[in-house]
């Protein structure tokens, strides 16, 4: 399983990279993509949508299930990922790379883990 050091992660496994300036971007991480196997499309949000930390803001259809996809942050949807709208699997081919939304004017952060509190966390499950 692929976890990146300089993303923090949500439970429901979602990884989330702060990038400065009160915006960052949110995805599905490694453990996720694996567990739903083969995406086949992505409900993506709204540029300008609020999205809240522990909360919902799209969802992902995969050959096995729907899921929910939940933000580890509270803010404004800036940029969402157009490309995952005709090319879903690219989350299965590169997780960390397939980002879903850029969210700025962050006020809040949820219960998000580092990188070591993860893998620990997955070895749980």
């Amino acid at each position: 399983m692929n976890i990146q050091s300089d993303c923090k992660y949500t439970k429901s496994h979602e990884w989330v990279k702060d990038l400065g300036a009160g915006c960052a971007l949110i995805g599905l991480d490694d453990y996720a993509q694996d567990q739903l196997s083969e995406l086949v499309f992505v409900n993506l949000p709204e540029v300008g949508d609020a999205v809240t930390a522990g909360e919902s803001f799209c969802d992902v259809e995969s050959v096995k299930a729907v899921s929910d996809v939940f933000s580890g942050v509270t803010g404004e949807i800036a940029e969402v990922n157009e490309e995952l709208a005709d090319n879903p699997q690219k989350i299965n081919e590169d997780p960390f790379g397939a980002w879903i939304v850029k969210v700025a004017n962050i006020t809040a952060y949820g219960d998000l883990m580092d990188a070591t509190e993860y893998k620990a966390y997955c070895e749980t499950l």
